[in-house]
């Protein structure tokens, strides 16, 4: 698991995105139609009255662009075949095969009449050219677009006609709804920030925050402006490109919140909705904000992957982890989000994008490595709690069991120490976890209804609540099962 660190030297360049293969090519004139072949007579030869007259249609179009190039003869003497109704009936001759219509605005040739010469049909087939052309123009951008326009252009001088198809709105008159990605976007947006925080030394690194209430604090991260917190500079710059002072006001490495404060904050700042992140579904939409490797006010979109995932990361330049039970979401998320909103598709936030699970295996906060589609985000309702104490106080408070555990992944559940920090009890005396009978070599392996299967799992768990709230804990000790209800106590301050 990886923590995104935040130092980005330089903004990175996005690569050109690769432009699609165009579609078929319509097919070519079938054999035996001669390319120099004269038009047919404009009159047919005289038939004898008794004999009715039959016309054969053009051959069907390979792709559906312009038409066929092969000749349509007609057969003044052809008598219809037994299965055929006599010319002139409802079903004959059959109604002409349905093609769309021409890039240059003309028509097919009428059912029944003489083909065009052959250099009508060469025309036809650079048409279709550009129609593929223009297609994946369509794909790919502004690359492909000017590609589009050349080949059209170049495609015949003589021609009067177009070959673009105008939308039915321009985008000047198209108007994004409040519930699409877009519109939940600009609505956003404005108030989120991308946070500069630069140590005394002159290094530092980019993060994302986001307007907590309308007199300036921003929420974030603590590994964001950790570097910066003491002697460092802080700046914030909203999406119009406005940039601000701050301060730290507040910040708790145990859970990785921090709370800023804008100097000379503007008026009619905009806070972003909070949400309920104890509601959250699997499967609901979501959508996240930052500044990845660099780059201000990037969007991107995904769904809740899993609920509380117990995550332990760490910022990479200290030995202290901060600990979350997680909402797990797919939305890209890379260096330089952490501090920025995870929002529902009403446009709430519903958390604090933190972390990533990296590919490199050098664990949270050692690795510049990009989105594996593993994104991991506090709830926002632990986060609002924690930025509520923190501008209150300044400093954060802990729900504890009074009880240390081991960090080990594979013990079947926390198991508690045999003994605390610097030898003191690994179960504080009078504490909760010594009133409910808990002792040393006890393994938790449930918090309520919540399976536990580590230490970090264990505290996750507890930080999700607050001191004071009554809890049930289920422990194995000597090979049986117990439960234990205790009320959870307090810890002021990162120890």
């Amino acid at each position: 698991m990886s923590t995104e660190n935040e130092g980005n030297e330089g903004n990175a360049v996005p690569s050109a995105p690769s432009v699609p293969s165009a579609p078929p090519v319509p097919a070519a004139a079938p054999e035996g139609a001669p390319q120099g072949a004269p038009p047919a007579p404009q009159t047919p030869p005289a038939a004898p009255a008794d004999a009715p007259t039959a016309q054969v249609p053009g051959a069907a179009h390979q792709g559906g662009v312009g038409p066929s190039t092969a000749a349509q003869e007609q057969y003044p003497y052809a008598p219809p075949s037994p299965q055929q109704p006599p010319a002139g009936s409802a079903a004959w001759p059959p109604p002409p095969p349905a093609v769309p219509s021409y890039a240059d605005g003309g028509s097919p040739p009428a059912w029944g009449a003489p083909v065009p010469s052959d250099e009508q049909p060469r025309k036809r087939r650079a048409s279709g050219l550009v129609a593929a052309v223009a297609v994946a123009a369509l794909v790919a951008g502004g690359v492909g677009g000017a590609l589009g326009y050349w080949a059209a252009d170049s495609s015949g001088s003589g021609s009067s006609g177009s070959t673009t198809v105008a939308a039915s709105n321009s985008p000047k008159d198209f108007k994004r709804e409040a519930g699409t990605v877009a519109g939940v976007a600009a609505s956003a947006l404005p108030s989120v920030v991308t946070i500069d925080a630069k140590s005394g030394d002159g290094e530092g690194g980019t993060g994302t925050g986001f307007v907590y209430d309308k007199e300036g604090h921003i929420l974030t991260n603590n590994h964001v402006v950790a570097s910066a917190a003491d002697s460092g500079q802080l700046t914030a710059t909203f999406s119009n490109g406005k940039k601000y002072d701050a301060e730290v006001i507040g910040r708790a490495q145990g859970y990785d919140v921090a709370v800023l404060k804008l100097k000379n904050a503007p008026d009619g700042l905009t806070p972003l909705a909070l949400g309920d992140s104890d509601k959250v579904a699997v499967g609901d939409s979501t959508i996240a904000i930052g500044a990845p490797f660099g780059l201000s006010n990037t969007v991107t979109t995904g769904i809740i992957s899993a609920k509380n995932r117990p995550v332990a990361s760490g910022d990479g330049s200290s030995n202290k982890n901060s600990y979350m039970s997680a909402l797990q979401t797919d939305a890209s998320i890379n260096p330089g989000n952490s501090g920025g909103p995870l929002l529902d598709a009403g446009g709430a936030v519903i958390g604090i994008n933190s972390a990533i699970q990296s590919t490199s295996g050098g664990g949270v906060g050692q690795s510049q490595a990009g989105s594996i589609g593993l994104g991991f985000a506090i709830p926002v309702n632990q986060a609002k709690n924690v930025a509520e104490q923190l501008i209150k106080t300044g400093q954060p408070v802990y729900p504890v069991i009074g009880a240390t555990v081991t960090m080990e992944e594979k013990t079947g559940g926390a198991a508690i120490s045999n003994e605390g920090a610097g030898g003191t009890p690994a179960v504080t005396p009078d504490g909760p976890a010594a009133k409910a009978g808990l002792k040393a070599g006890d393994v938790i392996t449930k918090f309520n209804d919540t399976a536990v299967e580590s230490g970090p799992t264990l505290i996750g768990e507890i930080w999700t609540h607050k001191p004071g709230d009554k809890v049930t804990l289920t422990y194995k000790r000597d090979g049986r099962t117990e439960t234990a209800e205790l009320t959870l106590g307090e810890r002021k301050g990162d120890s």
